[in-house]
């Protein structure tokens, strides 16, 4: 039975600056990709989320460049908090999958590590 579930990722950037902010984008994107074997087609929706110190681009026009332009996508700005992770990229990636929940790979890359430790390889 196919179901719709939802990956994590997050990761940092360097700089508030436009190729920063689709690099990094695209970087934990495909590795989201890569680690759950995920095709374009199974891909429901991507909510992307930004804390308020990255606003030279927004995060879905990585995905775009990725080819991804029937898929619905959203970019929203992060609530701050005194003492949370700065210059931080956020996804929400939903898909299409028979796998279970334990089987998904949550990505947390460069300075979003110490968001999830656990996750760690």
């Amino acid at each position: 039975m196919m179901l719709c579930r939802g990956l994590r990722g997050a990761i940092t950037v360097q700089k508030n600056v436009k190729e920063e902010i689709l690099g990094a984008t695209r970087r934990l994107l495909l590795d989201m990709i890569d680690k759950n074997k995920i095709k374009t087609d199974d891909i429901v929706s991507i909510f992307f989320s930004v804390t308020r110190d990255l606003n030279q681009a927004f995060p879905a026009a990585a995905a775009r460049e990725l080819g991804m332009t029937d898929t619905p996508l959203l970019c929203l700005n992060e609530i701050e908090i005194e003492g949370s992770l700065k210059k931080c990229v956020r996804i929400l990636l939903h898909i299409n999958t028979q796998k279970q929940l334990k089987e998904l790979r949550h990505s947390y890359l460069e300075g979003a590590l110490v968001l999830r430790p656990d996750l760690e390889e």
